[in-house]
């Protein structure tokens, strides 16, 4: 069995017991809310469609979106008012409740309107009351038609539930951003079999309680109810059980016994390590892990996070550490445009972190990972092209892909309005599969990152930026304001600053990103932490 294949399955307890527990308490929050107000509604035919219209509306949101809305809800309420995170379970759980609200309510409204009227009438004529009818003909009879919206809901939810990573809550998503980021099939089928086994399992217990149910056989119905109640509490504990809990297994080679948090920091639980979604943001994520580690300091990473979300995150203290870049704070966060020197950019962006934030900017690692415009080899030859400009005349015949951010950042304004740039086609991808894109011809152009490993994989040709639209992009050290003047922290990870060049970089990415025998994140960060002791 392959080292791959063995770590991906010590993760599976932790993570679909994390799924799980999402899921379940989703639903339950669903159920909890649907049943009673389609009840009340049945009896309202005038607020009936417009309630129905409003819980349709509510999926109509893309599921990721609304997951990503919940973290800015949160932040701006405090917590609803009551301190909930802004980060992980809470916003996972809220927009993963109200995915499951649409089926339950409508069927709700379905069963008790469908109740046949005779059966109504029966019990009205032997003197019981509305209340009374309610509780012991119309429920009863419209309860398999309840049950079979909370089935459809449950499907929706567990599936759903996959993209809560990247609003950092942990589950088997995680296989899935992690595997297609770092071209880890193993960790990819992971993933999508776990989520589709738990959809199709509970769907077929919930089946079968529905089938009891309109059997009217009630008490197999509450047997299989209880049994369904007994395996899930069973995979719930299941980390515990095996001694998977749900953190993160530590990189190999990192020994954390005893390395529980320093006196010295102003924390009494781990480190939290924000990453962002793509191979690099994992890699530097083990190694600040490893790097805590060895100063004694226990952390775990919370990976996947969008890029707006890390440092939401960061600046509201749900994580402590993360490394960003400074062309996407000083584009997104301080909404500037064009280029200065990227000493004069640091400077700038050090002190708004300070001042606006509490941030501490602790340094650069040493190297840049910059937006740049890549083409293939071949075309640059042949269209001579080596800069930006030069690939304004032909653009209007070519088609350009970018990551998911790019062609709503202000970098991709300033290049439009810089070098007068028009393409015929603008196409968002994955970053895992925008290089494909283009090495297949699907693209011309793509917004490639500069130390990535991926642009020598594929032959291309980095266009050069003589206008300087592109501002500098060096990979900076942050530290939230929970650990900002902690001397534990501060001592660990100055090692890392000015330590990883550009080439350095650009290879440990390659490590993991290469088609044949890549290596594990983990794998590549302890290689990545020996070329930089060396």
């Amino acid at each position: 069995m392959s080292e791959n294949f063995t770590a991906r399955l010590s993760e599976l307890p932790g993570l679909l017991a994390s799924h799980l527990l999402l899921s379940v308490c989703a639903l339950a929050l669903a159920v909890g809310a649907s049943v009673p107000l389609g009840i009340w509604l049945s009896d309202r035919p005038r607020l009936r469609d417009p309630m129905l219209a409003v819980a349709g509306a509510a999926q109509t949101i893309p599921s990721l979106a609304l997951l990503a809305l919940m973290v800015p809800f949160l932040t701006w309420t405090n917590g609803l008012g009551i301190g909930l995170p802004a980060l992980g379970f809470a916003p996972a759980l809220a927009a993963l409740s109200v995915y499951g609200v649409l089926p339950i309510l409508r069927n709700t409204v379905t069963g008790i309107l469908g109740v046949d009227a005779a059966s109504v009438n029966a019990a009205r004529a032997v003197g019981m009351t509305r209340g009374q009818r309610r509780r012991a003909v119309e429920l009863p009879l419209a309860l398999p038609v309840i049950v079979t919206g909370i089935r459809t809901a449950t499907v929706w939810v567990v599936g759903t539930a996959t993209l809560a990573t990247p609003v950092g809550q942990r589950c088997l998503g995680n296989y899935i951003f992690t595997g297609l980021q770092t071209s880890n099939g193993t960790m990819v089928m992971f993933g999508v079999v776990g989520a589709a086994a738990l959809a199709l399992t509970l769907d077929g217990a919930i089946g079968a309680i529905e089938a009891a149910l309109t059997r009217r056989a009630p008490r197999r119905a509450l047997g299989l109810t209880i049994a369904l109640a007994l395996v899930i509490a069973f995979f719930l504990t299941l980390p515990s059980l095996v001694g998977n809990g749900a953190r993160r297994s530590p990189s190999p080679g990192i020994t954390t016994e005893g390395n529980t948090p320093s006196p010295h920091t102003a924390l009494d639980r781990p480190l939290r390590i924000g990453a962002k979604t793509f191979s690099e943001q994992y890699i530097l994520a083990s190694l600040l892990e490893r790097t805590l580690a060895e100063g004694g300091l226990s952390a775990e990473r919370v990976e996947g996070l969008g890029s707006t979300i890390v440092f939401d995150a960061l600046v509201a203290g749900e994580i402590d550490v993360t490394i960003d870049y400074s062309g996407t704070l000083w584009a997104n966060g301080m909404k500037r445009s064009g280029a200065s020197p990227p000493w004069s950019v640091l400077a700038e962006i050090s002190g708004w972190l300070a001042t606006e934030h509490e941030v501490r900017l602790l340094g650069s690692l040493g190297f840049e990972n910059a937006y740049a415009l890549a083409v293939r080899s071949a075309d640059a030859e042949r269209l001579e092209l080596r800069t930006i400009g030069d690939l304004a005349a032909h653009a209007p015949s070519m088609k350009i892909g970018g990551d998911y951010e790019f062609f709503g950042r202000q970098e991709w304004q300033s290049i439009v309005s810089a070098y007068g740039i028009e393409f015929s086609e603008e196409l968002s991808f994955d970053p895992t599969l925008m290089y494909p894109a283009i090495g297949g011809g699907q693209v011309d152009v793509i917004s490639a990152f500069s130390s990535d490993g991926r642009i020598a994989t594929f032959d291309l040709v980095v266009l050069e930026d003589p206008k300087r639209a592109l501002p500098p992009y060096d990979a900076v050290l942050l530290l939230s304001k929970t650990v900002a003047n902690d001397p534990a922290v501060i001592s660990a990870l100055t090692p890392l600053v000015g330590a990883i060049d550009l080439v350095t970089m650009q290879r440990a990415n390659a490590w993991v990103d290469r088609k044949e025998n890549p290596l594990t994140v983990e794998r590549a960060a302890e290689q990545l932490a020996d070329e930089i002791a060396n």
